[in-house]
């Protein structure tokens, strides 16, 4: 385990931007054997809850194909019966983008951010925020360019990435078979402004300190400042590096 990887050395991560023709953006990641592709849809209007309001929405769907582990799993196939796992992901993908996102500039938009894993090795949930970003900016360009919107609503980058301890080790970007064997495992989402925006923590076995907490959060920082370089680099091969966001 970990054995050509240093502690805090990230798996190679590749961003390709335009994976599908026909969706309003898309992006597919690889880090290390996870690989998640994430698909933008602009519906021309905001859910029931905030018709009328002037602001729009943006929510996430999270599924992981049958044979993207190692072995079959079934498909969720009955709408609105999806396990915990799959709802408490899907939320957080959503979480996430809202939180770079200014809606009103929006406007009555929904757009839905469809994250597919087409294989997994730990970190899909990250992975998904990671290329789910990527995929609304393209969107969004899109909307800006068609001038239905007169400004950039994306205020930020957003990234995710594990950390854990394993074997008395911190350890940054778990894949699956140091995760499955982690005392301490966390999943840290952050702007590229370097601002926190949900932090998932889980002792397995002992509690963990405050220190422990500010260790592991040090930690993911610095593979988030990598992964948001990676999110910079996709985008600006689209000319779509609009540094200046929301601006």
């Amino acid at each position: 385990m970990r054995e050509k990887r240093a502690f805090d050395e990230l798996r190679p991560i590749k961003i390709q931007t335009d994976y599908f023709d026909y969706a309003d953006g898309s992006a597919v990641i690889e880090i290390g054997r996870t690989r998640v592709v994430a698909a933008a849809t602009i519906e021309l209007k905001a859910p029931p809850f905030l018709k009328g309001q002037g602001t729009g929405w943006v929510t996430a769907e999270y599924a992981m194909l049958p044979r993207s582990t190692e072995t079959r799993s079934q498909r969720e196939r009955t709408p609105g019966k999806i396990s915990g796992r799959t709802q408490e992901i899907q939320r957080l993908i959503g979480r996430s983008l809202r939180a770079v996102t200014d809606l009103k500039v929006l406007g009555e938009r929904t757009i839905i951010i469809d994250c597919d894993v087409i294989q997994a090795d730990g970190g899909t949930r990250v992975a998904s925020v990671t290329a789910g970003c990527v995929a609304l900016a393209l969107a969004l360009k899109k909307l800006l360019d068609e001038r239905e919107i007169d400004k950039m609503p994306l205020r930020h980058l957003v990234a995710g990435i594990s950390v854990g301890v394993v074997g008395g080790r911190e350890l940054l970007d778990l894949d699956y078979a140091e995760d499955s064997q982690a005392a301490l495992d966390m999943n840290v989402i952050e702007t590229d402004g370097g601002q926190l925006v949900e932090i998932q923590a889980t002792a397995e076995r002992e509690p963990f300190s405050r220190k422990d907490l500010s260790s592991l959060l040090r930690l993911a920082d610095t593979g988030i400042e990598q992964i948001i370089q990676a999110q910079k680099t996709a985008l600006k091969r689209k000319s779509l590096l609009f540094m200046a966001y929301g601006r």
